[in-house]
């Protein structure tokens, strides 16, 4: 009896670090060992173009699919998700990276994004490379994935084997999907479990990165106008819905926790630095000069949200930070 294997795909990190591609070919090397799932390699995830080869591939898959990309999980699903890979998030038991215990968004239905999704029954797995050092972990995590989809098993000497036969043919090195180069990106991605279309970062960009659909639902247009290092788009987010996958800030980056249900406490307020808006203006402004343009400061694209405050019922935080500052 055989059947159709999972497949795995392994985003390489960018550069050349070798104890990062020795945890990459390790798993690659035990999954093949253990017939486990049919391995590729690509280039890591973010500096993919829609027209490489590595996408393209990506983008052929059919049923569950595991990603490893050094990167967090929600980031991985909403790269993969804006270039056409589309999915449910299957869970996983791997923690990631600098995990906390900090607030996660609630579990719901996944929400129809920019485009058709016409592979919604499928499950796309997400693992964060960054999250373990021991090869056997992800392995083991990706033999769990397989034992609960479904594919069947074969029994072969006591050891379970996905789509084994009864002579399992020599493992091979693992297909790497992409030769052609890739360079170095940066651009939002927009995480649209959480966005409300509220179009505040279409407003404050004023590089002409984001545009709207035919819908009126707000989308990354132009990616590649994004200024390199600046995130001020995300800082202004309501509903902290925009990933910078490469930022240091794990909020920014796509860690599971942030924003949700809109709420956002800024500490900054209590210890005098500047807030999150005064420092998404600062380098908007950076970013303006360097293009030979005047700064605008506080003046033009300011969330529609700054301008309701004054009318907006005073609560425990507006007493507490008070008191603070009377202190």
């Amino acid at each position: 009896m055989s059947a159709r294997k999972l497949k795995v795909v392994i985003a390489q990190s960018p550069g050349k670090n070798p104890t990062k591609r020795h945890l990459e070919e390790e798993i690659a090397t035990q999954l093949m060992l253990r017939n486990v799932a049919e391995v590729s390699l690509v280039p890591h995830l973010y500096d993919l173009t829609p027209d490489h080869s590595g996408l393209l591939w990506l983008k052929s898959l059919g049923g569950d699919i595991v990603v490893l990309a050094w990167l967090y999980p929600r980031a991985i699903h909403w790269i993969l998700d804006r270039n056409g890979v589309k999915g449910r998030e299957g869970k996983t038991l791997l923690p990631t990276a600098d995990e906390d215990d900090g607030p996660e968004p609630p579990d719901e239905p996944p929400r129809e994004t920019n485009g058709s999704s016409t592979s919604a029954n499928r499950f796309i797995f997400a693992l964060d490379l960054r999250a373990q050092t021991d090869p056997a972990v992800y392995v083991a995590e990706i033999e769990r994935i397989a034992r609960e989809s479904s594919l069947p098993l074969v029994q072969l000497g006591g050891l379970a084997m996905l789509g084994a036969t009864a002579t399992p043919p020599a493992p091979s090195p693992p297909a790497p999907i992409a030769e052609e180069p890739v360079r170095r990106r940066w651009y939002p991605v927009i995480d649209y479990s959480r966005c409300t279309n509220c179009l505040e970062c279409l407003d404050f960009c004023l590089f002409g990165v984001y545009g709207i659909d035919i819908e009126n639902r707000i989308l990354v247009e132009n990616q590649d106008e994004c200024k390199k290092g600046c995130p001020a788009c995300s800082r202004v987010c309501p509903a902290n819905a925009i990933i910078f996958p490469e930022h240091k800030t794990p909020a920014i980056a796509g860690a599971p926790t942030g924003a949700v249900e809109d709420f956002k406490i800024d500490l900054s307020k209590l210890f005098g630095a500047p807030s999150a808006l005064e420092l998404a203006v600062q380098e908007r402004d950076t970013e303006l000069v360097a293009d030979g343009r005047a700064a605008v400061g506080m003046t033009v694209g300011l969330p529609k949200r700054q301008s309701q405050t004054a009318d907006r019922p005073r609560d425990a935080l507006d007493d507490l930070i008070d008191g603070l500052d009377n202190f």
